[in-house]
């Protein structure tokens, strides 16, 4: 079996005001990009057994990954978002509750590809329910890869039940305002949180803050912060940009690339995305590639 990169969590429609439809999901969007970027990727998820859960699964497949681990939920009706944009692109999501992505089982299949997957991510957000909740959890724990943790507080978390999830993984991705809020609800300053975060493995994670237009600063599990500075583009919209952005650097971490390079690469990337409506536009890896080495002149 082919390692893949594995994205566990929801997946779903993204709706627009005019009502158009794009396939979505944090998870779903990194693993769409981790595939575009040349890695075997997978989505684990669910489905309603519904007209639009087979077309999402349909579109799963346009977009070249298997539908091979998206459950069937007899039950539940697939996922959906309502997107609003602002008039510089920035979104904001209204989530519908109670649908197929809250109800991910475990399986023998499901854990076969999780243990020889090269790295899991996950989020914050398919946790909200205790079946997805536990089965993601199983899934970081026995992953043998690297385990990144995107955070996406959409919702109300607890702060022991994000410690308990941040003990588990090597990367954790967030954004500024996910910052403020994780301090907030944990009650303490971000560098004591990472201070405080020691994994299951009795070291440090490393941490990465995505700033938009701004760039990034990675807080390495050992080693001095690095900075590295947005780069401008026309915006269609941001939707997927943080996804693009995790899925990028961790491909090229995974090509045994320092963690700097990484960072220009994944900004360079995640910037062609926003040049774009939807989460899963083709972006050529060869051009950014190509704009990297003229940075790099």
């Amino acid at each position: 079996m082919v390692p893949h990169i594995v994205g566990i969590g929801e997946l779903l429609w993204d709706v627009y005001p005019d009502g158009h439809r794009v396939a979505g999901g944090a998870p779903f969007n990194f693993a769409f990009h981790c595939h575009q970027l040349g890695h075997p990727a997978t989505i684990i998820s669910r489905v309603g057994n519904d007209k639009w859960g087979q077309q999402l699964r349909d579109r799963v497949r346009e977009l070249g990954l298997s539908d091979e681990f998206i459950q069937s939920d007899p039950h539940h009706t697939t996922g959906s978002v309502q997107v609003s944009l602002t008039s510089d692109g920035q979104p904001s999501y209204t989530i519908t509750e109670n649908v197929a992505w809250d109800w991910i089982t475990w399986t023998p299949e499901l854990a076969e590809r999780v243990v020889s997957a090269k790295a899991i991510c996950f989020g914050t957000l398919a946790q909200r329910s205790r079946i997805s909740a536990q089965t993601i959890r199983q899934a970081v724990k026995q992953a043998n890869g690297l385990r990144v943790f995107d955070v996406n507080l959409r919702q109300q978390v607890h702060c022991l039940s994000l410690f308990e999830t941040l003990r588990l993984v090597h990367w954790v991705k967030l954004n500024e305002l996910e910052v403020q809020r994780l301090t907030q609800v944990c009650g303490r300053s971000f560098q004591r949180l990472m201070n405080d975060h020691v994994t299951c493995v009795g070291a440090r994670a490393t941490w990465i803050v995505t700033r938009g237009p701004h760039g990034c600063v990675i807080y390495p599990a050992d080693g001095d912060p690095i900075t590295e500075p947005g780069v401008a583009v026309q915006v269609a919209d941001t939707v997927g940009a943080g996804d693009a952005f995790i899925a990028a650097m961790l491909c090229r971490y995974l090509e045994g690339n320092p963690l700097r390079e990484c960072a220009q690469f994944a900004n360079r990337y995640a910037a062609r995305v926003c040049e774009q409506f939807g989460a899963t536009p083709q972006i050529d890896r060869r051009a950014v590639e190509g704009e990297l080495l003229d940075h790099g002149r």
